[in-house]
């Protein structure tokens, strides 16, 4: 009671202080209502949202209960909860997938493909598909029995097909077995780009997941031209292209449609249906899948009738990946991947690999190479050759044979052996020459020598006097090209070498001027492309593009061309090197266009060598045996080579001309020269051949001691006039001499008595032949005439002009009657 009587004053209070309020109105009055009322209405929703609880939580079951006991809100807070997991677990899905931009990946993981310039598959590695077709290229019924077997609602889905999945669940029970997958087309696609096949839930899920990500990146004609190009189809098959020439030996547009039903058959169990291991499961799952096409309005009744009736012909071929093209390119190119790749990206795989390979340039040197050893390796002692082809423009490499045969030995030959260049690599030495500042048409000796005991010999161990560096190295005279080091230097004769593209180490030795130190075919041959453009040098090379999976190209080549020799040197040795083909050791190269070229031959004729070149290609060939034996032929044999595979790849390239000599006179070097200072020099003098047709008749000789030289092959041609410069160093005595009988004179006092003994029993042959003109000789069971002209000059101590030798008498003069002396006429 006491409260109430409180509870009422306070209301009459209240009520008489409101009636003062309304009698005093103050001034602003009517804003401050306006005040009130927006109070009243943004606290009125909250105020009904609170009631509204209040009544809906009161008449839940349980009112009387704490909220906590109460099983409605066990349910919500699960519910909830499983909203809040599957969303984390989608996230971790999303986190543990490829991200959109890999989603456009046309080939499979671990895998390698390797192609030559015109695009054709050379060699694939891994699960890959030899032939990629374009879904146009692809008959549309074979579309349309892929659908059929493997996702009817391929069309109306998002990636996975839930209304699918409860009919192959229902199907299963249904035949207790399992005869229908649940998994669309595009499932199918992520798993075989990203996922393993392994069967866990995880691996679903993800698979789902990822097939919702591909329908919102990828078409649908997209996603279903990549599925037919990947898809296994059993026997080593990967793809429609591959199955059909594994099974049936003919591209998909000659397809019957019971082959095509066949074929789409197998994705399931590929091994199972396979119409070669199983012909009966196969043209039954065959005809199940042309049902299907007939359900789904694909084919009429009758052509379901006629296929079905069709038997399973197979004329089975060997998967197209395993073919392998030109296998020691391949091998090369194999191993220069990791040079430009990251170990990450190369054991993803996955690459496309694309080369400089011309398949016709590849072909033709095959041809020539197995031409070779078929017919001179046969007689003449050689089991092996290599060829190797390069535009030395930009450095790609356009054809290598690395060897006879790939299947018995990988070992690649032209990069792998190392050999000695034999005379080939006198092309650097007197390019160092060249560019020291040095007259191509400048004298030297060639006479016996002996520098620090080392004691340099022309092949054929004859000498021929003074000659100018033209004409030594056209006939590859490897005494001035010692004499013509030793005025240039080790280091500047290496340093051009390197600069040129010799890559191996080159020893500094007196032998090095004849090719002693090991090198390569690749690296000799793009050496010598250095002299065909001009002086440039750019690296060969084979790869043109890596493309990753994606397609996109993570690395293509940036090798620039370099200087090492200056544009004028670099024509004079051009020139000096067309005199080689022309008229020198290297004419049986000669292909009817303007060819420069060296032969190359060492001890024994172990290596056979010829590198030549035309202003859009160079091209190096080796002969010998891998266990170095000798053998019994000569440096043409390569230049024979050389001819057979230019003769065909010229065909189609227009005739370039070389650049033209500049002046000679007055050149200046670019680079110096280090003369060597040796600690002894000996000179001796020898008989030496006064013309040309000597050359022929020591030809001759070689002929009949059955040896062989880079002179083989030399004939007689036009006697030339030349500058005569020499000088010699040495160490007690240096002495330069400009005089021909000054030289004479020399050369006679230093001849000892040993000399002249080796030197008759050298030429007693020919001494007996100018005794006749008529002389003749057997060999081989031929005869032939010999003139006689051959002239020694005789030792003399005198040092006036008659100390020079008697030449022999002409033929013309030794017909003539002679007259005898008047003490003999005398009566």
């Amino acid at each position: 009671m006491v409260k109430f009587t409180s509870w009422f004053k306070d209301r009459q209070i209240k009520s008489s202080e409101s009636d003062r309020e309304k009698q005093s109105p103050q001034p602003n009055h009517q804003d401050e209502n306006t005040e009130s009322t927006q109070e009243k209405t943004s606290q009125s929703p909250l105020a009904n949202l609170r009631k509204s609880l209040n009544g809906i939580i009161a008449k839940l079951p349980g009112g009387h209960k704490p909220i906590y006991r109460r099983y409605w809100f066990w349910a919500g807070l699960g519910l909830s909860g499983g909203i809040i997991a599957a969303s984390y677990g989608i996230s971790a899905i999303d986190r543990s997938l490829p991200d959109k931009a890999e989603l456009n990946a046309v080939v499979r993981e671990q895998t390698l493909t390797i192609k030559a310039a015109n695009g054709t598959i050379l060699q694939q590695q891994g699960e890959a598909t030899r032939e990629q077709l374009k879904l146009e290229e692809i008959p549309d019924k074979l579309q349309k029995a892929f659908i059929a077997s493997e996702d009817r609602r391929f069309t109306q889905h998002n990636g996975v097909d839930f209304q699918g999945i409860a009919r192959a669940i229902l199907n299963n029970l249904r035949s207790q077995n399992v005869v229908e997958g649940g998994s669309t087309i595009t499932q199918q696609l992520a798993r075989i780009l990203f996922l393993k096949q392994e069967r866990t839930v995880w691996r679903k899920l993800k698979e789902a997941r990822l097939a919702q990500n591909m329908e919102e990146e990828l078409t649908k004609d997209a996603i279903l031209e990549r599925y037919l190009n990947l898809v296994y189809l059993g026997s080593g098959a990967y793809g429609v292209a591959d199955a059909a020439w594994v099974y049936y030996s003919k591209p998909v547009s000659k397809l019957t449609l019971g082959e095509m039903a066949t074929i789409a058959a197998l994705p399931p169990a590929p091994n199972n249906f396979s119409p070669i291991v199983n012909r009966r499961a196969a043209q039954q799952r065959r005809n199940i899948v042309l049902q299907r096409m007939q359900e789904e309005g694909f084919i009429t009744a009758a052509e379901l009738q006629a296929a079905t009736a069709e038997p399973i012909n197979l004329k089975a071929s060997a998967p197209r990946r395993w073919e392998v093209e030109s296998p020691y390119f391949i091998s090369y190119v194999q191993k220069e991947i990791p040079k430009y790749v990251s170990p990450d990206v190369l054991k993803a795989g996955g690459l496309t690999v694309e080369t400089s390979l011309d398949l016709q340039w590849q072909k033709a040197a095959e041809e020539a190479v197995a031409k070779t050893l078929r017919n001179q390796g046969r007689w003449e002692n050689f089991k092996q050759a290599a060829l190797v082809a390069i535009d030395p423009r930009n450095g790609q490499i356009k054809a290598m044979v690395g060897g006879k045969d790939f299947n018995k030995n990988q070992f690649n030959r032209v990069t792998q052996a190392q050999r000695q260049p034999g005379s080939t690599f006198k092309s650097f030495v007197y390019a160092t020459a060249i560019a020291a500042g040095f007259n191509p048409t400048d004298g030297y000796l060639d006479s016996p020598l002996i520098i620090d005991g080392y004691e340099p010999k022309n092949y054929d161990e004859g000498y021929r006097g003074w000659m100018s560096m033209k004409d030594a190295l056209t006939k590859s005279i490897n005494i001035i090209a010692v004499r013509v080091m030793m005025k240039v230097g080790f280091e500047p004769t290496i340093r051009i070498a390197h600069k040129m593209g010799i890559k191996s180490e080159l020893k500094p030795m007196y032998s090095l001027a004849l090719g002693s130190s090991e090198v390569n075919l690749l690296e000799l041959t793009s050496a010598y492309g250095t002299f065909a453009t001009q002086g440039l040098h750019v690296e060969p090379h084979g790869i043109t593009r890596i493309i990753d999976r994606k397609g996109k190209v993570i690395w293509s080549p940036n090798f620039k061309p370099e200087r090492a020799l200056d544009a004028d040197s670099a024509a004079i040795m051009t020139w000096m090197l067309r005199n080689v083909v022309e008229y020198g050791t290297g004419r049986a190269a000669q292909i009817g266009r303007p060819v420069a070229g060296k032969t190359g031959t060492t001890d024994e004729a172990r290596d056979l060598w010829f590198i030549g070149y035309i202003p859009q290609v160079v091209t190096g060939v080796w002969l010998g045996n891998d266990d170095n034996k000798p053998t019994w032929g000569s440096s043409g044999s390569a230049a024979y080579t050389w001819h057979e595979f230019m003769e065909q790849v010229v065909s189609k390239i227009p005739v370039a001309k070389f650049p033209e000599i500049p002046k000679l006179a007055g050149r200046k070097g670019t680079i110096k020269a280090q003369a060597m200072k040796p600690r002894r020099i000996v000179i001796r003098s020898a008989p030496v051949y006064n013309n040309d047709e000597d050359d022929s008749r020591r030809s001759y000789r070689r002929d009949r001691e059955t040896t062989s030289n880079d002179s083989s092959q030399e004939r007689t041609y036009r006697r030339r006039r030349y500058r005569r410069r020499y000088s010699q160093e040495e160490q007690q005595q240096p002495q330069e001499y400009t005089s021909r009988r000054s030289r004479r004179y020399y050369q006679q006092n230093e001849e000892t008595s040993t000399s002249r003994r080796r030197n008759r029993r050298r030429y007693r042959i020919e001494q007996s032949e100018s005794r006749e003109s008529g002389s003749q000789r057997r060999y081989r069971g031929g005869v032939y005439d010999l003139p006689s002209r051959i002239r020694r000059r005789s030792p003399s101590t005198g040092n006036s002009s008659e100390s020079a030798p008697k030449p022999s008498p002409s033929w013309r003069e030794r017909l003539r009657p002679t007259t005898p002396p008047a003490s003999e006429t005398a009566p």
